[in-house]
């Protein structure tokens, strides 16, 4: 995508852990020793993904179908075709173990990568097998497949012999009602719709339980994700934190204190722009529900600014004890 600049890393510090959220324990500081052989960058290197200098209707507009419209989470295909150009080469697999409508795998195939996920619910499953075949249409290179399933058993779900052989995870955690969803005007105001993963009935989908429910959920998902990567593989997160009854909810160090639970260790902190850059600002492209909430906090002295990115969360592989001493593979 053109609107995506090449890629640059951020490295990820970890002598100045996140104390303020899940991750800022007495284990954390401790496995400062694992990262002495990671991956280093110049002081220079910039870790700003510019994802978003075109908004999420027009990265989609053509390229999927417009069922996609209807998942209350999509992410920005330029996230993801971001991650699959810097960290795989033509022919690797990708995997997304909470896939939704696709995008991963859409983005994945169309640059030639072979790609596989895992959905939960089979309404977005259906949507995506329709994006993939619509990918295919439009010339996409790269074979990609769902498998209808619960990710947290992910290694019941996948056979045994792509163990060790995925390059790259790309995926998000589930947010909820709470931040996501469309809108539309109603006889009593504004009506939100489409901002369930289901109707509600089967409360198996990770977005229906509390942050530590979701944490120990997603720890399962990437320790079954750690099993499928191979060495040099990464895994990549996207996460941004959000506001419930006025306290922040610090999704991003609940993810990594997950992936330290599933033997991954973080190597890179990066920002994905959900905002674009046009003269050397910032243009924020906020949703109906973080403007409403902004202007109610402003109204009540609260200084809240709008959401302008994700964080992107880069784990690698550990070594097996056999292997060495716990340090990226």
């Amino acid at each position: 995508m053109s609107a995506v600049p090449e890629h640059t890393t951020g490295q990820f510090d970890p002598q100045r852990p996140d104390t303020n959220g899940p991750a800022g324990n007495e284990d954390y500081p401790g496995l400062a020793g694992e990262y002495e052989d990671c991956r280093h960058v110049a002081a220079d290197g910039l870790s700003v993904w510019a994802t978003a200098q075109s908004t999420g209707p027009v990265q989609r507009r053509g390229r999927y179908v417009p069922e996609s419209v209807k998942h209350p989470a999509r992410m920005l295909p330029a996230i993801a075709a971001h991650a699959i150009a810097a960290y795989t080469e033509p022919g690797d697999l990708v995997l997304d173990p909470m896939c939704g409508i696709g995008t991963t795998l859409v983005e994945a195939v169309h640059a030639g990568r072979d790609a596989f996920g895992i959905e939960y619910e089979p309404q977005w499953s259906n949507i995506a097998d329709a994006n993939i075949r619509h990918a295919h249409d439009q010339g996409a290179t790269g074979c990609a497949s769902v498998i209808r399933g619960d990710a947290t058993r992910l290694m019941s779900l996948v056979p045994k012999a792509l163990t060790g052989q995925v390059a790259l995870v790309v995926t998000s955690p589930p947010y909820g009602p709470t931040v996501h969803g469309l809108v539309r005007p109603g006889a009593d105001g504004v009506v939100k719709y489409d901002d369930r993963y289901n109707d509600g009935e089967d409360k198996g989908n990770l977005a229906y339980r509390d942050l530590t429910g979701l944490t120990d959920g997603f720890a399962e998902i990437l320790r079954g994700c750690a099993t499928l990567l191979r060495p040099g593989g990464a895994v990549v997160v996207t996460a941004r934190p959000w506001r419930k009854r006025g306290e922040l909810v610090d999704l991003p160090s609940a993810v990594i204190a997950a992936g330290l639970r599933a033997g991954l260790v973080p190597t890179e902190r990066c920002v994905a722009l959900l905002a674009a850059v046009r003269d050397g600002h910032l243009v924020a492209r906020p949703s109906f529900f973080q403007l409403q909430q902004v202007r109610k906090a402003r109204s009540s002295g609260v200084p809240m600014h709008l959401i302008a990115h994700e964080d992107v969360l880069i784990f690698a592989k550990t070594r097996t004890p056999e292997g060495g001493s716990g340090v990226v593979a």
